[in-house]
């Protein structure tokens, strides 16, 4: 049982790796279009909306109460719940920041030469080389900006990733011979620990996704059954929000019991 990420620059062949390793390996594909779609059903939150704040991120999500928080609850919950099933890739912006910190998950950043890439939006787009150039630097400024202030991350940094692809004498066939190769290594075999990490992570994302249409500002964690909700509030406030986040965990099955560190909110 294994899970990767695959990070891909824009027009860089990363899509089409992570189809055919899929494919060899047998394991389930999940694209960023299917993770929209999963977060909009889970919390009812239009897809156009979440499809908006891609594109147009950061300038969106600034106009939102909290919207930055409320993005990244929504899509870690579904992207690590999708993750935990095990065999599967995903393919599609940000993915590593989810899972950075948990072992046993190959993570991978695609990129292609210049040449290569401007080639493919000719192609694609049927427009001419300086159109193309046009093209690739402003979606490339765009994302950049995107992982910067949504997750305070580069996602050119390398130190993120455990295998770096650059489609320019390698091809898209001889990438996914690496990766499969990759696979075979017990340091990408998926352990019961990884899973429940996955699945722990997931559920606190949810949590969070919840609580915060009571009170946006607060922190989530959950093991073992076990839900605990971390903000600061007025000491008036207190006892309502928490009787408020205790109704809500009600709609997770999984949380047992809800604990609370609540620090007042001083005013000077």
């Amino acid at each position: 049982m294994g899970i990767i990420t695959v990070s891909r620059g824009s027009y860089s062949y990363g899509k089409e790796v992570a189809e055919k390793v899929a494919e060899r390996l047998g394991y389930e594909i999940i694209s960023r279009e299917q993770l929209i779609e999963a977060s909009s059903k889970e919390f009812n939150v239009p897809e156009v909306k979440l499809l908006q704040a891609i594109k147009d991120a950061p300038s969106f999500l600034d106009k939102l109460t909290y919207g930055k928080e409320r993005y990244i609850a929504y899509i870690e919950s579904a992207l690590l719940s999708m993750l935990k099933k095990g065999n599967v890739v995903y393919h599609g912006f940000a993915g590593h920041f989810f899972v950075r910190d948990i072992p046993h998950i190959l993570k991978i950043r695609v990129i292609a030469d210049m040449e290569k890439r401007i080639e493919f939006v000719m192609r694609r787009d049927k427009v001419s080389r300086e159109k193309a150039i046009e093209i690739i630097k402003t979606l490339d400024e765009i994302r950049s900006k995107w992982s910067r202030h949504l997750y305070g991350i580069d996602s050119r940094d390398m130190s993120l990733y455990d295998l770096m692809l650059n489609i320019k004498q390698l091809t898209v066939e001889d990438s996914v011979e690496i990766v499969c190769q990759y696979m075979s290594f017990d340091s990408f075999k998926t352990t019961p620990e990884v899973l429940k990490i996955l699945e722990e992570r997931a559920i606190a994302a949810k949590i969070k996704g919840i609580i915060m249409d009571i009170k946006p500002d607060v922190e989530v964690k959950f093991k073992d059954g076990v839900a605990r909700i971390k903000t600061t509030i007025p000491l008036e406030m207190e006892d309502r929000f928490i009787m408020e986040a205790r109704e809500a965990c009600k709609k997770i099955p999984e949380v047992k019991r809800v604990e609370f560190d609540i620090y007042p909110l001083v005013y000077e």
